[in-house]
């Protein structure tokens, strides 16, 4: 999975579990609505100061926004 798609799932899951809308998130970052949703639909690769205001937002780290899944571990069985 590339990092903008990492980007994307994480954008949209801490912001629906903040309960705010694209329109919110986007206001209180002091971004525009059409580029948070171009960024969870991976369009745009976002900069550091914009994953870190959207963390600030949402209330998260920065590198919570950038984790890639955990992925099972195929040898156990």
């Amino acid at each position: 999975m590339e990092i903008r798609e990492v980007f994307a799932r994480n954008l949209r899951r801490c912001r629906q579990a903040a309960g705010l809308s694209q329109e919110e998130l986007a206001h209180r970052a002091d971004i525009d609505r059409t580029y948070v949703s171009a960024l969870e639909r991976s369009v745009y690769a976002a900069t550091i100061d914009v994953v870190d205001k959207l963390a600030g937002v949402l209330g998260v780290d920065a590198s919570d926004l950038l984790k890639r899944p955990a992925t099972p571990d195929k040898r156990k069985r």
